[in-house]
């Protein structure tokens, strides 16, 4: 359902790049990528050769996409490389990004492998700069056996609805699409932006459309926080004339859940946790939950007597964390709550609780909070 709702809200003109990386935020990418391929993504993105590995091999496991048909999707590996991880591209039928010349050295051995090159336009993480470096580069690649695949570049204030920069970036990169063409190479995607990019509707998408045909290629976006049910506010999109486009179609996917390990009551005076930062102030009964920050739960849900954190729900009720989060366990109050029993189901991540939620108190952004949660 997000995956189609973000490519409704990209348009029909546009390709999804469907991002699995950090095992698809927490979320299990060798599922997710099964699912979004069927649910039409022809593009995934991997942090890694080794992830993009696993999410192959789980795909050529599916029935229905054995024999490398048209319905597998692409695989790119968006975080680089190291020489070592040559082999692996090549027999995973892995498409790398570059943006070096070392890089390029190291693929003169793989005939005929596809590569993306990214363009640093203002994000000062990896990617070759436009002008002497892109140009550098291109001739390299089109003296070589690769083949340019996709040029993208990446904005660093997709959040902002009127972000100057995110201007000066869409400038530097029809300056660097202006060199391909100039090179006359024919790459077969252009892609920019993130989730919040499409969610933003002060972007120009007519803008990235026609780039991308200027030199014969497809628009692509790449999606991945929106998948997973979740979106960062667009700043500036209080006002009635810009209004995000994918946020209320999204629908949580995780659900986190442990169970009650034991029940105990509290007298009044008796305190909770590591420091005893929190003391019962009347009896109380509480449950002990089998889940800690070593699990992802984050130590900034903990509570004081004067500082309220978390909550789980239990039984369709909150239940308040009490005192400080620990390594594998976490106290929680389940006073007034009929029943609850050791083995009862705890949802974590769900219903009444969502990953914004514990953004917030942990001061964080959803992507942490989702990618953190442990595989135990």
């Amino acid at each position: 359902m997000n995956f189609r709702a973000f490519a409704k809200a990209a348009g029909a003109a546009t390709e999804i790049l469907a991002v699995v990386k950090a095992n698809a935020y927490g979320h299990g990418a060798e599922v997710c990528s099964a699912m979004l391929a069927r649910a039409g993504a022809r593009w995934l993105g991997v942090t890694c050769s080794n992830e993009g590995m696993r999410v192959r091999q789980a795909l050529d496991a599916v029935e229905f996409m054995r024999g490398g048909d048209e319905s597998t999707p692409e695989i790119l590996v968006m975080c680089g490389f190291l020489s070592d991880e040559v082999a692996m591209l090549q027999e995973h039928a892995l498409t790398p990004v570059v943006w070096n010349l070392e890089q390029i050295s190291w693929l003169q051995s793989s005939s005929g492998m596809k590569v993306h090159v990214e363009v640093d336009t203002g994000m000062g993480r990896q990617g070759v700069e436009p002008g002497q470096a892109l140009e550098e580069l291109l001739n390299e690649i089109a003296s070589s056996r690769l083949s340019l695949d996709g040029i993208f570049t990446h904005f660093c204030e997709s959040e902002s609805a009127h972000s100057e920069l995110t201007q000066t970036q869409e400038q530097r990169f029809e300056a660097a699409i202006a060199q391909v063409r100039a090179k006359e190479l024919k790459p077969s995607w252009v892609h920019a932006g993130n989730s919040s990019t499409v969610d933003n509707p002060a972007q120009p998408w007519p803008w990235l459309v026609q780039l991308a045909e200027s030199v014969g290629a497809h628009a692509m976006v790449r999606s991945g926080l929106a998948l997973y049910g979740y979106s960062l506010p667009i700043d500036g999109a209080d006002s009635s004339l810009v209004q995000p486009q994918v946020r209320p179609a999204l629908r949580p996917v995780m659900q986190w859940k442990t169970r009650v390990l034991a029940i105990r009551d509290l007298a009044a005076g008796d305190t909770v946790g590591y420091g005893a930062t929190f003391t019962a102030p009347a009896p109380m009964r509480v449950a002990l939950l089998p889940v800690g920050y070593a699990d992802g739960l984050r130590r900034e849900l903990s509570s004081t007597n004067s500082k309220p954190g978390g909550w789980v729900m239990i039984a369709d009720h909150r239940a308040a964390i009490l005192g400080r989060i620990s390594m594998n366990l976490t106290v929680v109050d389940v006073t007034g709550i009929d029943g609850v029993a050791a083995g009862d189901e705890v949802v974590l991540l769900g219903d009444g609780v969502t990953a914004e939620d514990h953004a917030q108190l942990a001061a964080t952004i959803p992507y942490e909070i989702l990618c953190g949660v442990r595989e135990r």
